[in-house]
């Protein structure tokens, strides 16, 4: 039996499903148990969450026969063996991320059986196709003809070891959203199920940017990602009418028992946070959206209200909702992605190359703490102020040194930067300037951190940078280096 190529890595989404995770969240934050869920919000519960879900199709394209006769898989390969297990597996994973799974157990043995399945999906088009090649001979015209013809479908070609050679895996590399995943593994098949559920879980996603004076939605092109704009009045109103609740001081004594000190703040800057959090959780359940990005500079510069949301989304992207500075919507769909693809959140900083140790330093008030998933411990933290204002509470999150980290962002909604690097060490304020998380990373295949691509880039911990690749591949984005 083939194991999912992720499951090594701590807190594997696959294991851990956000669908999962959020059913478990309750619906009292004081009723919950310190050391769980850690005083998840009862509005958490609440999260917008889609009455649909996505439907994948599954094929297998092999001789409609019982054995083979020499040739790639072999004569000893038992063919309803293996798709009994290539089934099993897909199930499995359908089931764990709440996917519509419709299996083909008819094999596409030749061109009427491609025509078949075009005909079938041009009528009622799924959400995507993973075919699976059982011959070598046999499988790839009708896999390559099936990519060819299949329109914007995004389709996952999966060939386990003995259906390809070099030669075979030509002419669908270049194939438009489709990606082919030649491996031993076939548990990765639960991994190309992830992305599909991933690109329609894009589609299906409305990020809350708090800016300007009017309410609009603004539809992203190629993702499908839906930007609600509110006016900042409704922010503020909502929050000066909020009162402290029980909810609210649960909140407070979580981070007071679990911050490894606290330095700047004062209980009132605590409940302050938790406020914003609450009030946050509030606005994206009656918006039906999963996320949110409020333009805070301009509040905490003009004290139109006593504190920024650092400790808020510090608190929402360890629950994999999404809470992003300075109205960046960019920083906000690359927050949503990692926690639907990876399963572990981001962190959103401002770029400072180290010109003497030829590094990247990363900085920013608000930094998520459970940095390597929601169902993992917490890395230490230490509660600050906001750094250019001295004022609320902010979030210093310790990093693991000598562990290796990704780096990615949005360049709008079609194209990411992506590259990978090294934990070096974490940058204490004072005695130096600038926000109070600062990383420093050594990168990976940069020999001038000068030329690192992009401003508020996500630094996530773990080597995802071939997941995020494949994701690109199957949904048609374009990936450029770091």
């Amino acid at each position: 039996m083939g194991t999912c190529a992720l499951k090594t890595c701590v807190g594997c989404p696959i294991n851990v499903s956000r669908r999962g995770f959020l059913a478990t969240a309750g619906t009292s934050a004081v009723a919950l148990e310190m050391g769980i869920m850690e005083f998840a919000s009862s509005l958490f519960a609440q999260e917008a969450k889609p009455a649909a879900k996505p439907r994948i199709r599954a094929a297998f394209a092999r001789p409609d026969v019982d054995r083979y006769w020499l040739g790639w898989p072999g004569t000893a390969y038992d063919i309803k063996a293996r798709q009994a297990d290539y089934t099993k597996t897909l199930t499995e994973a359908a089931k764990k991320l709440d996917v519509q799974l419709e299996v083909d157990a008819e094999p596409i043995s030749n061109k009427a059986g491609v025509e078949k399945l075009l005909a079938q999906c041009k009528e009622s088009p799924p959400d995507g196709v993973i075919l699976t090649l059982m011959s070598l001979n046999a499988g790839w015209g009708p896999a390559n003809l099936f990519a060819q013809n299949k329109g914007e479908i995004p389709t996952v070609i999966f060939s386990p070891m003995g259906t390809s050679f070099t030669g075979h895996l030509q002419k669908s590399r270049n194939a438009p959203k489709t990606f082919t995943a030649a491996t031993h593994d076939y548990g990765w098949l639960a991994t190309g199920m992830r992305m599909l559920r991933t690109i329609w879980d894009m589609k299906n996603t409305r990020l809350c940017i708090v800016r300007g004076k009017q309410t609009s939605d603004k539809p992203l092109e190629v993702i499908g990602t839906t930007l609600h704009y509110i006016p900042e009045s409704r922010w503020l109103e909502t929050f000066n009418k909020a009162d402290t609740t029980d909810e609210m001081r649960a909140i407070v004594d979580y981070y007071k028992k679990e911050a490894k000190k606290i330095v700047e703040p004062k209980p009132q800057d605590l409940l302050n946070a938790a406020k914003f959090y609450v009030v946050a959780r509030k606005i994206m359940a009656e918006d039906n959206c999963q996320g949110i990005s409020v333009n805070c500079l301009p509040l905490i510069s003009s004290r139109k209200t006593p504190c920024g949301p650092c400790l808020a989304w510090s608190k929402l992207n360890d629950e994999l909702s999404v809470g992003a500075c300075e109205a960046d919507w960019n920083a906000a769909i690359s927050l949503r992605l990692t926690a639907l693809l990876c399963g572990r959140p981001g962190f959103m900083q401002d770029p400072a190359p180290n010109t003497v140790d030829n590094t990247l330093m990363g900085a920013h008030c608000t930094c998520p703490t459970k940095l390597r998933g929601p169902d993992q411990p917490h890395e230490p933290f230490i509660l600050r102020s906001h750094s250019e204002a001295d004022n609320g509470c902010a979030v210093q999150t310790l990093w693991p040194v000598g562990e290796k980290v990704t780096v990615m962002k949005f360049q709008g909604p079609g194209s990411i930067i992506l590259g990978t690097g090294r934990v070096k060490g974490n940058i204490d304020t004072p005695p130096s300037g600038g926000c109070r998380t600062s990383v420093e990373l050594e990168m990976d295949n940069i020999a001038d951190s000068r030329d690192c691509k992009g401003f508020h880039q996500l630094f996530i911990v773990g080597t995802w940078d071939r997941l995020f690749r494949a994701y690109a591949q199957l949904a048609g984005i374009e990936v450029t280096p770091v």
